[in-house]
């Protein structure tokens, strides 16, 4: 036959577990809050109330351009087009910046060439989603702003 024995819970074990648990779980918490902090690509705008004061402005005269603009990676080339009544439409390109939307380790920044077309640039990604973040100029001076989100297949 088996003898079992128990064995008494004294106010020092039960410390030692409770330290334990609540150790694990402020360890967890800190590690995620780091990495967290540690990813975040930062603000959009300085200051969003000041942002806003034009934001109507600026989007009725992007609008007014009648651009459609779309981005998509064919064969590792990123291609960026915009059309206007089924033609393209060749905008000076003021940035372009492809890269991942929780953090800035992969950003790129492609080097875009009008073929006539489109514009394109060799890019190099990994299966995802991708935001490509793009400033343009129309010839009138009116900036042109999206974020359009490039999904690649894993």
């Amino acid at each position: 036959m088996f003898t079992t024995t128990k064995k008494q819970m004294t106010g020092w074990k039960f410390l030692g577990i409770m330290v334990f648990a609540f150790g694990i779980i402020i360890s967890v918490n800190l590690t995620l809050a780091f990495k967290a902090v540690a990813t975040f690509p930062g603000l959009e705008t300085k200051n969003s109330y000041v942002a806003s004061q034009t934001f109507d402005e600026e989007r009725a005269a992007q609008l007014a351009l009648g651009w459609q603009a779309t981005a998509r990676v064919e064969a590792g080339q990123l291609r960026l087009s915009f059309r206007k009544d089924g033609g393209p439409v060749e905008p000076k390109i003021v940035s372009a910046v492809l890269g991942r939307a929780t953090n800035v380790a992969s950003d790129q920044t492609p080097i875009l060439v009008f073929d006539g077309a489109d514009f394109v640039a060799p890019v190099d990604l990994a299966g995802g989603n991708w935001n490509l973040r793009l400033v343009a100029l129309a010839a009138d001076g009116t900036e042109f702003r999206q974020r359009m989100i490039v999904d690649i297949p894993k």
